[in-house]
């Protein structure tokens, strides 16, 4: 009845903002008043109500099951918590994501993962995952089976809970004296994705209790199959998406070519093609001209290069080189991932030190997730090698581009290489010991005292090319039997020599024992250890009128540690082709003390039935940066019977996080496009970026050859402080008492406002390139400002050092607004919820003087999303129908684009899910049965080359890539 009570509750008084409903029945008056003292996020003060001045939104373990969720990581990541914002999925595999592929993370108001905290019983998660950049809770580390319910916050409160709860908090309540033993199973299976993509969920779930312990725990196994590019239409080809059939149609198909290779971020690749310098030859369907200097092979080619035919050079279109193969499909759409999951918690009557109780709780987690991509390879044979055939002995390609030991270039092979595979194991533990009770010389005053200690251990795998076995494979000599060894055999006993220039080796036939050599497993360990210590006391103050002030009133100590070892080979540089990434290593600590008060003001007056006031502060020293303070102030106003005016306003703050401060220098590139200074004898130029280029001796007519190098470090050397922000909500609640026999109505409305500055951001190489070579010429010929940050070596290339400062301000501002309605229909009761957010901001800007860029309304960015679900239940039967909509969005504006003559599609129409599900709950189980994405509904299509695509869809959490999904859950008791 208990747990009954806090869900609804919640939903009756509309504080809850979006919260489902669970119960078959409304709580009465007197139900509420019977409430045990409890505390709910976004507060340290226990109370028998909810009427707190920042909504909260509660999710329970029911409405979890009857919406098909196999894990609390999808329920959390669904469009009703996150508002429709865009979270890191399994199916952001091949990006470089904060935590590493397969981290699962949560951040609300479109903040990023780490401006959202996260906590499990009111204490943080600590950080998991793999590679130097973890600095978020991993939402795979959470115990589904023994999760009560979900609370989100969605409001700063940094003065109750520390740093980064900036934009919001999520709480994870887990069972209270559970007793008895329940076996729960339920799977989820996709229809049309070729039988992949499927998850499964198994857990045990025990208590006991006597009289004075009690203990409950939970072992869950939980998995998740990998769902490729090849299991959905719309990934299966991928096309240009340009309108008014302007998509490149591959002349020898007459389609598309389903792996484009247009412009910036369309993923496309090169393979099954030769690199040579300018030759004459036969032009391939679609080439135009005599001279190329990309070829694809063609036994029918008789004359010019003999048995090739040219697909590249001067100003043909890539587009007629070979840029796709059936081993791309199959590429993880959503990356597969095992979990094993323990919790255990348990406590103590001491019947002393004020009736006192020692608590525990443990958590164990490992995680085994892995993604499968594709990989090209561009390999140079040294003019001169014997592996390159007579007919192109005369062919200069390049300078050493690194492979050819000083030599030039004779040749490049563009090969399909296949899949490899990448792979993470994370184990995370969470242990918690702690004391509460009452203080016996303070009436009704109780303490909490605690230690946690949480580690993140785990490895991380890729298969990469290594450099210097390339290098030493590619320099071979004459066996004397017609084939090859390394000329370096002897320094090199396991060489294995390159395979020679052949029709075979550009189609991606290469020899084992060779790949076996160059292609090797580099692994990485990556550790993040947090300890905290905390002290609370809470209790009355004094009586007033309207009821008795409540207090809290606690302490906090907290240390991190990261250290996160790449493989050596990535370390120095010696994987092709491919990042190098340095040690990441260092710790932070932070000593804060903090105290809330809740003063009730007004209460059965004239005009204020209820008048309270809330306000919390929170001193914080870190070692890193120094000291700040934040406040929140809170409001709720009941003028009359119905009607409740709440709101909050206050500061919060985002301590920069272990990897930005401390991240190893990793290397990267942009194209050589990037070099400010190509061509800047153009007209049109800015000025003083035809000095800054003329200053570095360069021709007017400059082309930059090489890609430009991009360093990326943390920024602790640099003095990097806290962001900073201000929090404002303000909303209204109507709770109309209806005529007998209409039901139940609850009504809210919720303006919020957040604004982040001092931001932790990284500049952007090219923002960098463009503020310095368009500097004042003094500055730049002073290495001031950002020209400190950008080097050109003697033969012209360039690196930029792009590291982690102060920079950024964000703004968010919208509206939450939900409407709950209940009524007696025949033999059962029918209950409505609908929940709509709105954003009416969504901006940031890099520097001071930038101007603020609202993406609200734009792709990934949709300015409305709503959730509704009807369901009814009588005796022992609950059926349900939902839908989820994200609003449609369009991009044409930002881009400068006209909508209706652009060329590319820059918008999406309205997307909708309709899910059902109908329960069954009997004494001892209970079967739940239904269908996520009723109608199959596949995402929307976007053109290539402006956002991340996943197949011709935008990379976006909203969508559902799995299309109709049926599940079953199964819980039995014993």
């Amino acid at each position: 009845m208990r747990a009954f009570l806090l869900s609804s509750t919640v939903l009756v008084s509309a504080i809850a903002a979006t919260a489902p409903a669970v119960a078959q029945t409304a709580p009465t008056a007197q139900d509420v008043t019977t409430v045990d003292e409890i505390v709910v996020v976004g507060s340290r003060i226990r109370r028998d109500n909810y009427n707190a001045p920042s909504p909260t939104q509660v999710v329970t373990r029911e409405e979890a099951t009857l919406q098909g969720f196999a894990s609390t990581t999808e329920a959390l990541q669904s469009t009703a918590v996150t508002g429709g914002t865009s979270q890191i999925n399994n199916s952001y595999g091949g990006y470089v994501t904060n935590g590493g592929p397969g981290a699962n993370t949560i951040g609300l108001r479109g903040m990023g993962p780490s401006r959202t905290l996260v906590l499990l019983n009111g204490r943080r998660v600590s950080p998991a995952g793999s590679r130097g950049s973890v600095g978020a809770a991993d939402l795979n580390v959470l115990p589904t089976a023994m999760i009560d319910r979900v609370e989100v916050l969605r409001d700063g409160a940094s003065s109750v809970y520390g740093s980064d709860a900036v934009a919001g908090v999520v709480n994870i309540q887990t069972r209270k004296n559970f007793e008895g033993l329940t076996f729960e199973a339920q799977s989820n299976l996709p229809t049309d994705a070729n039988g992949n993509g499927g998850s499964t969920r198994l857990s045990l779930t025990a208590g006991v209790r006597g009289d004075r312990w009690r203990a409950a725990g939970s072992a869950e196994y939980y998995n998740r199959d990998e769902l490729t590019l090849r299991d959905r239409q719309f990934t299966r080809c991928q096309t240009d998406g340009f309108r008014f059939d302007n998509d490149y149609i591959d002349p020898l198909t007459n389609a598309s070519k389903c792996y484009p290779l247009t412009t910036t971020g369309s993923n496309g690749v090169t393979i099954n093609t030769l690199g040579t310098g300018m030759m004459e030859g036969v032009a391939a369907a679609g080439a135009t001209g005599t001279m190329f200097n990309r070829w694809r092979a063609n036994s029918g080619v008789t004359e010019g290069l003999i048995g090739f035919e040219g697909v590249g050079g001067g100003a043909n279109d890539v587009n007629v080189r070979d840029t796709f193969e059936d081993r791309m499909l199959n590429e993880s759409l959503i990356s597969p991932v095992e979990i094993v999951t323990l919790f255990g918690e348990a406590g103590y009557q001491l019947n002393a030190l004020g009736n006192a109780e020692i608590y525990g709780e443990v958590l164990y987690n490992n995680r085994q997730s892995s993604q499968t991509g594709y990989r090209q390879l561009s390999l140079d044979y040294a003019k001169g090698s014997p592996l390159i055939p007579t007919n192109l002995s005369g062919s200069t390609f390049s300078a050493d581009q690194g492979l050819s030991k000083g030599k030039p270039v004779g040749v490049r092979a563009f090969i399909g290489f296949g899949n490899d595979t990448s792979e993470q194991e994370v184990r995370f533990t969470r242990a918690v010991a702690g004391i509460k009770g009452d203080l016996g010389f303070l009436s009704d005053w109780r303490y909490d005292a605690s230690v946690s200690f949480s580690n993140s251990d785990s490895t991380y795998t890729s298969e990469q090319f290594l450099t210097n076995r390339l290098i030493e494979s590619l320099d071979v000599v004459s066996d004397g039997k017609g084939g090859f060894v390394c000329a370096q055999l002897a320094n090199n006993p396991g060489c294995v020599a390159a395979p020679a220039v052949t029709t075979g080796t550009l189609a991606g036939q290469l020899p084992k024992e060779w790949v076996d050599y160059v292609f090797r497993p580099v692994t990485g360990t990556t550790n993040f250890k947090e300890t905290i210590v905390s002290l609370g006391f809470d209790g009355p103050l004094y009586e007033l009128p309207a009821g008795q002030v409540m207090a809290f009133f606690g302490a906090e100590y907290r240390k991190s540690e990261i250290d996160d070892t790449p493989g050596l080979d990535s370390q120095t540089g010696n994987t092709y082709n491919f990042s190098t990434s340095a040690i990441t290593r260092g710790s932070d600590a932070v000593w804060e003390v903090f105290g809330e008060l809740e003063v009730p003001v007004l209460r059965d007056v004239k005009f204020a039935r209820e008048l309270t006031l809330n306000g919390s502060f929170r001193y914080t020293d870190y070692d890193s940066y120094g000291d700040d303070t934040t406040y929140k102030v809170g409001l709720v106003y009941q003028p009359v019977e119905g009607v409740t005016f709440r709101g909050t306003y206050g500061t919060s703050y985002r301590a920069p996080a272990l990897f930005e401060q401390f991240v190893g220098a990793t290397s990267g590139f942009l194209a050589s496009t990037q070099d400010r200074c190509n061509n800047y004898g153009a007209p049109n130029v800015n000025p003083n970026r035809v000095a800054n280029c003329a200053a570095e001796g360069l021709a007017t007519d400059w082309q930059q050859t090489r890609s430009v190098a991009v360093i990326t470090a943390g920024g602790a050397e640099s003095g990097l402080a806290a962001e900073t922000s201000t929090n404002l909500t303000v909303g209204l609640v109507l709770q109309p008492r209806l005529p007998q026999g209409w039901g139940d109505l609850a009504f809210a409305v919720d303006y919020y406002e957040i604004e982040v500055e001092n931001g932790v951001s990284r500049t952007g190489a090219g923002n960098i390139l463009t503020r310095c070579y368009d500097s004042n010429p003094e500055d730049f010929k002073n290495d001031v400002g950002f020209c400190r940050l950008v080097s050109r070596d003697a033969q012209g290339a360039l690196t930029v050092q792009n590291n982690y400062v102060n920079l950024a301000t964000d703004n968010v501002k919208g509206f939450d607004y939900t409407v709950r309605y209940r009524k007696d229909v025949g033999p059962g009761t029918a209950l409505f919820n609908l929940g709509v957010t709105q954003y009416t901001e969504i901006s940031n800007k890099l520097f001071a003087d930038d101007p603020l860029e609202d993406y609200a309304g734009m792709i990934d960015n949709p300015k409305f999303t709503a959730t509704a679900d009807l369901s009814y239940a009588w005796d022992n039967w609950r059926v349900r129908y939902g839908v989820e909509w994200v609003d449609s969005m369009s991009s044409y504006d930002y881009y400068g684009e006209d909508p209706a003559t652009s060329i590319y599609d820059l918008a999406v129409d309205d997307y909708w899910q309709h899910n059902a599900s109908v329960q069954y709950k009997a004494d001892s189980w209970t079967v739940t049965a239904g269908v996520r994405n009723l109608l199959n509904q596949d995402p929307p299509t976007i053109s290539a080359g402006v956002y991340n695509r996943v197949g011709n869809a935008p990379l976006y959490s909203g969508y559902d890539y799995l299309g109709r999904t049926a599940f079953v859950n199964l819980t039995k008791s014993f």
